[in-house]
Order: structure tokens, then sequence, then C-alpha cells
């Protein structure tokens, strides 16, 4: 019973793990973590429902298919703009080549027809469109300066010359997209600048197709980096809580470490101490002994010996002497105050006649003088 229970519980656990790896990918910019899914299991369980509905950027299945539609609308309208963009920007490009040719170098009159009556249909298109009033609102736009796109009409080259420019025109577009492509190709490849023009073609008939492929591969690794680096960002957060976890117990276990052995290391320091007092003193007794040697000889010792003997029984003298003197003073004092007054008037007579002797002495010396 025991052994069914603990495989279905492993089992359990491999089917969250998996579940757990499945909301991640599915929700790869959101900040979760394997530990939140595992913290709150419902929230996990709601996660993986809602992944079945919508996709990795969180958008629903409707929507997306709105969005894709509205892509490919956009990209079409886009598509027909950037065509009539980028021939009027060539037919730009071919006046301005004329303007720096006919500078350097002597222009057939033919050809300098054909791209003055081009330029002047050019400036004419782009003025009757700014005098016509905006598709975008129903409101009426003052004209400018006065003027409507009949006038502007009037101002156009013949159509003889507007005809042959028409006729001329495809000709020398071709040339200059040609050449603005070998230009391109050389940029991209430039090896493949001193090769034959037949070659050039048919490596521009395939270089479309080889720069969709970079443009998809590019695309591919951006999205690959993209993916790494919330891969890397999840990786950084966890490898951080884990090393805030180990930090935490490294601190508990220095902290512990310390408590335990701050008394050994204490005794420890407490008999180092001790043992540098000790040889600190017994250096301080060497060094007296050695100053003594220095200082004193064998026969100044003995002598100081004698002296210190002397003064030793003269000191016990003083001491036996001084007993008998205290026992003397204990005796009087017995007498009581009367005693004390007979002593202070004996001290008083003893003082005068010293000073009586000591003055007759001096007047005595002095007299012999």
């Amino acid at each position: 019973m025991s052994a069914g229970s603990e495989t279905t519980h492993i089992s359990s656990l491999g089917k969250c793990d998996g579940l757990h790896q499945q909301v991640l990918a599915s929700f790869p910019l959101c900040d979760i973590t394997e530990e939140d899914l595992t913290q709150n299991p419902q929230f996990c369980k709601l996660l993986a429902t809602l992944a079945q509905h919508v996709d990795q950027a969180g958008l629903t299945v409707p929507l997306k298919t709105d969005l894709e539609k509205a892509e490919q609308k956009l990209q079409s309208q886009r598509r027909h703009w950037l065509c009539s963009e980028s021939l009027h920007k060539g037919l730009q490009e071919m006046i301005q080549d004329h303007c720096i040719r006919k500078h350097h170098a002597t222009v057939a009159p033919d050809q300098s027809m054909f791209y003055e009556t081009m330029e002047k249909c050019l400036l004419s298109a782009q003025c009757i469109k700014q005098l016509d009033p905006s598709s975008s609102t129903n409101q009426d736009q003052p004209s400018i300066l006065g003027l409507n796109p009949q006038q502007l009409m009037e101002l156009m080259p013949s159509e003889k010359n507007v005809q042959r420019m028409k006729q001329g025109l495809p000709r020398e577009l071709e040339k200059h997209l040609k050449k603005k492509c070998f230009g391109l190709l050389s940029y991209y490849q430039p090896e493949w600048e001193s090769e034959s023009d037949g070659l050039k073609n048919a490596k521009l008939a395939h270089l479309s197709a080889q720069l969709g492929k970079e443009k998809k591969r590019t695309q591919s690794l951006k999205e690959t980096c993209r993916e790494n680096m919330v891969l890397l960002q999840r990786q950084t957060q966890l490898y951080l809580s884990e090393l805030i976890k180990c930090v935490q117990l490294l601190q508990s276990l220095i902290l512990d470490h310390r408590l335990r052995i701050q008394t050994d290391l204490d005794r420890k320091k407490l008999d180092y101490f001790e043992g540098k007092c000790e040889l600190v003193l017994q250096k301080i007794k060497t060094e007296m002994v050695e100053i003594q040697l220095d200082t004193y000889t064998p026969d100044s010792i003995s002598a100081h010996r004698k002296m210190r003997e002397k003064l030793d029984s003269e000191l016990k003298a003083c001491q036996a002497e001084k007993q008998t003197i205290e026992l003397k003073l204990a005796s009087f004092e017995i007498l009581g105050k009367e005693f004390e007054t007979l002593a202070e008037e004996y001290c008083r007579l003893r003082q005068e006649i010293e000073m009586k002797d000591w003055a007759l002495k001096e007047f005595t010396h002095y007299k012999d003088k």
C-alpha cells in the first residue's frame, strides 16, 4: 500500500513539473518562476487553461486573426505606397543625375528636352496634388495663392514632348534601376563588382530570395535572443534567490560556530596573555639581576650586606626601644589628665633650658673671638 502511494506521488510530481514547464513556455513575457507556480497550484492551473485560448503575446485567437488580416492589409497598402514612392524617388534621382552630367559634360538636346519635360511634369503633378482637397475630410481647403489645378495644367509641356517623354521613360527608368540594382549587388557582395552584366543579372534574380532568407534568419536569431534573454532573466532571478539563501545559511553557520568556539578562544587568549606576562616578569627580573651585576662588585656587595646587617640590628634596637617607650607611655596614661599637664610643663621647661644653653654657647663663642 505504501509503495503504491509513493509511486502515485512521484508520477504526480512529474506531471506537475511538466505543467510548470508548459506554463512558463506559454507565457515567456510574464515575470514568474517555477517556485511561484509550486506555491500557487490553482494559479498554475488557471494559467494552463488560459494558455489554450491565448498565444504567447496574450492575444486571443479571434483577435489574433483580425490582427493578421489588418497586418496583411497594411502590408499591401504599404507595398503600393512604397512602389509609387520608389518610382517618384527614382525619377527625382534621374533628374539630379542629369543635372550633374550637364555640368560636367555636353548632353544631347533631345536628352535635355526629355529630362526637362519629365521635371516639369513632376513639379506640376506635385503642385496639383497640393491644390486638390484632402480625401480624408469633407471640409473645403483654401486654395494656395489663389491657384487651381486647371491653371497649373496650362503650364504643362506640350503634348508632343509629353508623349515623347512617356515613350522613352521606361527605357531610361530601366537603366537607372538596373544601375541601382548593380550598386546594391556590389554593396551586398563587393567581389561580384568585376563580373559581367549577364552574371550580375542572374544573381540579381536570386538576390531577393537571399535577402528574404537572411531576413528570416535575422528574425529567428532575434527571437532566439529574446527567448534566451527571458531565460537568462529567469535563471538570474533563481540564481539570486538561491544565492541569498546560501548567504543566510552561511551567516547562521558563522554565528553558531562563533558562539560555540568563543569560550575556547577566550580561554586560549587568557592562557596566552598569562604566559606572556610571566615571560615579561622573568625578563624584568633578569634585567634587574644583570643591572645589579653590572653596577656592584663583590666587595661592594659584601659591604652593603654588612651595612644592611648593622642597619637591621639598629632597626631591631629602635623597635625594642619604641616598644619600651610605648609601655612607659601607657603606664603614664593611667595617671590621667593631671600627669598630662605636668608632662607638658616639663616639655616646655626642657625647651627653654635648651634655648638658654644654645644662647649661652653662642654668646661664649662670640666673646672668645
